[in-house]
């Protein structure tokens, strides 16, 4: 039932009980809601409510450090969990202890319904939990508060507890590896190892012995047995970075390896069990590999079970003052001298397009720390030091000139003509037009969305489409849309 029914709410915050008063009563339930921790639990002892919605923080007592007493009293009891400590480590903390659904403030109260009418409506049975980690400190593995951050701590929480196969998509420089370290570090594997392998860094004839080891005698060099990384990452995670540079005869190893659950030494004669969970990452568009015949398609559904897209730094600027302190808090720690970043130059940072995303981010606070003498780092400072990283980057005045001279027509053939040079005397693969548009298309629709903050409606009136048909492209381009949240407040 997702009607008429008495919802508990507890947040120190009084308009943001008034909003939630006002929203979910329209939806035709009864709210009680209370300012302190004690009164929600007195109403949950009394059999009061089918759903309880609680801020983290309060003057009586930590939101988290109810919801497990609250699911051992009254087990089929749904409670969803709201904070404005947005961090990865709050996300796994409520979904550890047995929330439904982790909400971060600022939240959309349209997001906010949906997920009260999800749990109101869910099998009442006991919600399966991780086991509760050990408490430490706020050494987070992601930084990072905006919406785009938000909804990938969201997905980690809900896949610690599991052992599914995920795929990581994104910029380089954008943290991939990071995300999957989280997923280990956080989840039930998190006392085995990690071990990490870049294929675009291993020449193609040993990857499969660098993946799967081998025996000795198994190949000239072979002088002994030779563990590979699937072992080495037994009881543990196996992060498979830049998958997309996999030769096609490792592609069907792995395959087989996911398909059957063991594989062999090179040379090898006896199965072994593969006991590991697989994240692989990649900056490529794998779709566009499989459609050029250069990766397996069988083999991408088996990776991609549980799709991230991590988003590149221009996507999330507002996390950039965050981040920024975070690494020159951590270059003192390695002995670099401490460095403070005025607004203005902060401001300057938020407004650069970080083609090297966190990666670029990094390099720069490192230099900052290391290379200048002035406690307070001014915008004048920032300025030279970008100045410096694009000219490294950026293609010659004259060049640059020609470039602007380059019409979308003039670019985009000669993006055609070199597709079909990849090919040598071959044709590429057939359904190049859909391809060809889908390109164009999905960059379009994302810059858009992003220019409207994410408003779909006035999206499509800028692009000149129905409503309905950005909703479909939307879904078949796979489009990030990140929406603007309306409430903010609170713990």
């Amino acid at each position: 039932m997702s009607a008429g029914a008495t919802i508990l709410v507890a947040d120190d915050d009084r308009a943001i009980r008034t909003v939630l008063h006002q929203a979910l009563g329209r939806q035709g339930h009864t709210v009680r809601s209370t300012g302190t921790a004690s009164t929600l639990w007195q109403w949950v002892q009394e059999g009061e409510g089918q759903l309880v919605i609680t801020d983290v923080v309060m003057p009586d007592e930590n939101g988290l450090d109810l919801v497990p007493r609250i699911r051992k009293l009254r087990p089929d009891l749904r409670i969803i969990v709201m904070s404005a400590q947005s961090t990865l480590l709050t996300a796994v903390r409520a979904t550890e202890r047995g929330a439904f659904e982790y909400l971060p403030k600022p939240f959309d109260l349209n997001e906010l319904i949906s997920v009260v009418n999800r749990a109101l409506s869910a099998p009442a049975t006991p919600v399966q939990r991780a086991a509760a980690r050990p408490e430490e400190g706020e050494r987070l593995p992601l930084i990072g508060r905006s919406p785009a951050m938000q909804e990938i701590y969201r997905t980690l929480a809900r896949l610690m507890s599991t052992d599914l196969t995920v795929m990581v998509t994104g910029e380089s420089g954008a943290g991939k590896e990071l995300v999957a370290r989280a997923l280990h570090d956080y989840g039930k594997r998190r006392k085995g190892p990690f071990i990490a392998l870049n294929m675009a860094a291993i020449p193609r004839e040993l990857i499969e012995s660098e993946l799967f080891g081998h025996e000795r005698g198994a190949f000239t060099g072979a002088v002994q047995r030779t563990a590979g990384k699937f072992e080495q990452a037994s009881g543990g995670t196996l992060f498979l970075d830049e998958i997309g540079d996999m030769p096609p005869e490792a592609q069907t190893r792995l395959l087989r390896v996911l398909q059957e659950g063991e594989y062999m030494t090179v040379g090898g004669r006896t199965p072994i069990k593969a006991n590991v969970r697989i994240v692989a990452a990649t900056h490529r568009d794998l779709r566009r590999l499989i459609q050029q015949g250069l990766f397996r398609e069988d083999l991408y559904y088996r990776l991609n079970v549980v799709p991230i897209r991590l988003p590149p730094l221009r996507e999330r600027l507002d996390d950039i003052p965050e981040l920024a302190n975070h690494y020159l808090q951590a270059a003192t720690t390695d002995g670099l001298p401490t460095k403070v970043l005025s607004p203005e130059a902060m401001t300057r940072l938020k407004q650069h397009r970080w083609p090297g995303n966190v990666r670029e981010l990094v390099n720069l606070v490192r230099r900052l720390s290391a290379l200048y003498s002035e406690e307070i780092i001014g915008v004048e400072t920032i300025e030279a030091e970008l100045a410096d990283a694009m000219s490294a980057i950026e293609p010659t005045s004259s060049s640059s000139e020609m470039a602007d001279d380059v019409s979308l027509a003039d670019a985009v053939d000669r993006h055609l003509q070199s597709m079909f040079a990849a090919h040598g005397d071959r044709l590429p693969p057939d359904g190049m037009y859909d391809r060809v548009i889908s390109e164009v298309e999905r960059p379009l629709l994302a810059l858009a969305l992003g220019a409207t903050r994410g408003n779909q409606l006035r999206a499509a009136r800028l692009l000149g489409l129905n409503r309905n048909t950005l909703r479909k492209k939307i879904k078949d381009l796979d489009v990030p849309v990140v929406r603007t949240p309306q409430v903010r407040r609170g713990g």
